[in-house]
């Protein structure tokens, strides 16, 4: 990382982006010898119009035209070299700059936890990772050199112009003034625009993102016409942004450009006034003029420059948010030695074998947890949970929507820590695993699958270390190049036989999502994934609600069957999902109002046996039979 995350957002955004410059150092230092080279080639030009008007056409030394002729064309061409060469070398230094920035922000991504996700629209992060990071190429790669640029010619041209004729360049520096009161108004007034067109941008993409992703949900309900409604208004915002910029350009910049018209005015003028009088020779006036441009061209480009910068520096603030965007969830420095001390005094403790310190057995056991999200810690999801999972046993939980069922197994993975109480794993809190042992061995199916845009197998294989198990022969039976590991795990999620009736089979490309694939095949396949990745808790967050229930019995048949004995942990509204578990747990409003196996709960005649009842369609008396 090039960043510190630490750093005050209001510090300069220049000494905050140098640490993605300096690796292009030696690049830097040659485009800024080339730029030397091409501003003294600039100045030599006029001095040469100027000599050749006073030597050859007015004091008529016309055998001296073609030493000058040459020298102008050796000048230009040396001028026209560097000036290409320096801005190549400029424009890599920009690729390269923004190169790393957008690493770091790819990277920090996916450090950052749920939370922030969960406040973050997809557009916003978008927006960041592409016209706020080419905003910052823009600026350095061009922006930079085209101001450095202004300023140098500016002042070497009035210094030259002092040097000619004193009088005339002092009328010419009058104007410096004004010039300076119409810049910061224009920079002052850009400022909050270009920050307003940035939001105004995030938002719109935002809006988009959602539309091409739930497009089949817009034209179920015939909806287009209102979504096309929402993004004209956004649309309309966006423009009006814009419009806003345009007219803070359009109340400074014909004062700037009439700024450059006085110049020539004063110019050819007093100049021409000068020469009349025998007080200026014509060929200083013609260098003088020559020179103009070099005032002229930074006066007119002001406005626009002042308007980069402050898109640099909106952008700039962006990216510097999420950069120094903080995770909640953190690993402790010490974590690996804290599991390895704990798995040692475990093992002296039962007078056993040592746990293995980067294999977790499964064991659960949740110590009086409660939660509540960080955004509303008065609002607790999960109030005082307190059961225990043995290792390679089955948990079932059973719960009305919003109960709290996928809040408690995202504290197993550590996707959240507890407000209150301890999660703790083989008998070490969550929060001293490291936490890629953790959450490598905790693996979430949840209901709502995704599928990246690639073959069936890749899928599957997405999870798998490349070191795995070795089978019975010494072979390296795990790993996703093994087509005949990704096959089984596929057969045992039952996604075998319709993944071979595929026309490519497990090298058919899924669409983005899954599309083209049912609920239940996604599903499948998502099960399909987590079992490859030889997890030791697997958690399946209602994985089979999109399946018929013969599938499931034949999934849950397989799931016994498996050789390395796993928690499986099962979120579920139907009954038959979780019947054979080893301990159900019924949630209402994030409490345990229940707890058991099947036929105890189902004999209690409370909450589980009601629904129970409803799903079955059974009276009281006719339920025996399925409880045995």
């Amino acid at each position: 990382m090039y960043v510190d995350p630490k750093r005050n957002l209001k510090s300069g955004n220049l000494k905050w982006v140098w640490p993605y410059c300096r690796p292009d150092l030696p690049r830097i230092f040659g485009s800024v010898v080339l730029f030397v080279v091409n501003d003294t080639m600039a100045m030599i030009v006029p001095l040469l119009i100027g000599a050749l008007v006073d030597q050859v056409i007015t004091q008529r030394h016309v055998d001296r035209l073609t030493h000058f002729c040459m020298l102008m064309i050796v000048v230009t061409v040396v001028r026209v070299g560097s000036r290409y060469g320096y801005q190549m070398w400029m424009e890599r230094f920009g690729q390269n700059t923004v190169f790393r920035l957008v690493s770091d922000e790819y990277e920090k991504l996916h450090e950052l936890d749920f939370t922030f996700f969960n406040h973050t629209s997809n557009g916003d992060i978008m927006s960041r990772m592409t016209s706020d990071s080419d905003a910052i190429r823009h600026f350095v790669s061009w922006v930079t050199y085209q101001m450095l640029d202004a300023a140098v010619m500016f002042v070497a041209s009035l210094i030259i112009m002092f040097s000619i004729d004193w009088r005339l360049a002092l009328a010419l520096a009058c104007t410096t003034p004004f010039l300076f009161f119409l810049v910061r108004g224009l920079s002052k007034h850009a400022n909050p625009i270009f920050y307003s067109i940035r939001n105004s941008l995030a938002s719109l993409n935002s809006m988009v993102e959602e539309n091409i992703e739930g497009n089949r949900v817009v034209k179920a309900f015939v909806r287009e016409d209102y979504e096309t409604g929402k993004f004209d208004e956004r649309n309309a915002d966006y423009m009006e942004r814009n419009m806003d910029s345009a007219r803070n350009s359009r109340h400074y910049m014909p004062w700037l450009d009439g700024i450059g018209f006085s110049l020539q005015l004063i110019t050819l003028g007093l100049g021409g006034y000068l020469v009349i009088k025998g007080n200026m020779t014509l060929g200083n006036l013609v260098s003088f003029n020559s020179f103009l441009w070099m005032i002229d061209g930074p006066v007119r480009q002001s406005g626009w420059l002042i308007n980069d910068w402050e898109h640099f520096n909106a952008s700039c603030v962006k990216i510097r948010r999420l950069l120094g965007a903080h995770s909640k969830i953190v690993e402790k420095p010490d974590a690996v030695e804290t599991v390895k001390q704990a798995a040692s005094i475990q093992a002296q403790v039962s007078s056993g074998p040592q746990t293995n310190p980067d294999r977790i057995s499964g064991e659960i056991r949740f110590d009086h947890v409660s939660f509540a999200f960080p955004d509303d810690p008065g609002t607790p999801i999960l109030k005082d949970l307190d059961f225990f999972v043995p290792a390679g046993s089955k948990l079932g939980i059973l719960g009305e929507t919003g109960s709290g069922k996928s809040t408690l197994v995202n504290l197993i993975a550590r996707f959240y820590d507890p407000t209150v109480g301890h999660v703790v794993i083989d008998g070490i809190d969550a929060r001293d695993w490291p936490l890629s042992t953790l959450r490598s061995q905790v693996n979430i199916v949840a209901q709502d699958t995704f599928l990246f845009s690639d073959t069936i197998g890749d899928n599957i294989g997405f999870g798998v270390s490349s070191q795995g198990p070795a089978d019975s022969n010494g072979g390296d039976f795990q790993g996703s190049s093994n087509p005949e590991y990704i096959r089984h795990m596929a057969d045992i999620a039952g996604a075998d036989d319709f993944i071979r009736a595929m026309p490519e089979g497990y090298d058919t490309v899924v669409g983005e999502r899954g599309v083209g694939l049912s609920g239940g095949q996604k599903q499948r396949l998502s099960l399909a994934r987590a079992l490859a990745d030889d997890p030791s808790i697997l958690i399946m967050d209602d994985t089979t609600s999109a399946v018929d229930m013969e599938t499931e019995a034949e999934i849950q048949e397989h799931l016994k069957n498996l050789e390395n004995r796993k928690t499986i942990v099962t979120i579920a509204h139907r009954i038959s999902s979780i019947k054979d578990a080893d301990l159900i747990l019924v949630l209402e409003h994030g409490r345990i109002v229940e707890r058991g196996d099947h036929a105890s709960l189902v004999a209690a005649h409370g909450r589980y046996w009601e629904i129970y009842h409803k799903q079955l369609g059974l009276q009281s008396g006719q339920s025996q039979g399925f409880e045995s």
